[in-house]
C-alpha cells in the first residue's frame, strides 16, 4: 500500500512534510502527517502521525499518537500511544495503551489510567 492510499484509509485530513518549520499552537479535526520541525502545542480529538523524519519539541492532546520521529515533551492520548522504531522519545506519556517497538529510545515517564478523558 503506497502512502497516499494509507493517507486516505485513515482519513487523512493534513499533511506537513519534511522541509515544513511550525512554530506555535496547531489545532485541528481529522488526522495529521507530520514530517517536518514542528514547536508549540498540538491539539486534536482525532489522530496524529509523526514520521520518521518530523521534529517535535510540544505538549501534545491527541485521540491517538502514532510516532516513529524525534519528540520532546509531554503527550496526553485519550486511546493509545505507539512509538515506532526508530522513534526517539523524551517526556511524559499518559494514556490508556502504550505500545513502544524494539529499537525505540523511551526517555521519560508513562502513565497509564484507566479511563484518561
Amino acid at each position: 500500500m503506497s502512502k497516499e492510499e494509507q493517507n486516505e484509509s485513515i482519513g487523512l485530513a493534513g499533511l506537513l512534510r519534511e522541509g515544513t518549520h511550525f512554530e506555535g499552537k496547531l489545532s485541528f479535526e481529522g488526522s495529521l502527517r507530520l514530517g517536518g520541525v514542528f514547536k508549540g502545542e498540538i491539539f486534536t480529538r482525532d489522530i496524529l502521525i509523526i514520521d520518521e523524519t518530523a521534529q517535535v519539541e510540544a505538549n501534545i492532546e491527541a485521540k491517538e499518537v502514532i510516532c516513529a520521529g524525534k519528540v520532546k515533551g509531554n503527550i496526553y492520548a485519550e486511546k493509545k500511544v505507539r512509538i515506532k522504531a526508530p522513534g526517539k522519545f523524551k517526556g511524559t506519556v499518559t494514556t490508556e495503551n502504550l505500545s513502544i517497538d524494539d529499537g525505540v529510545i523511551f526517555e521519560g515517564a508513562s502513565y497509564m489510567p484507566e479511563n484518561v478523558i
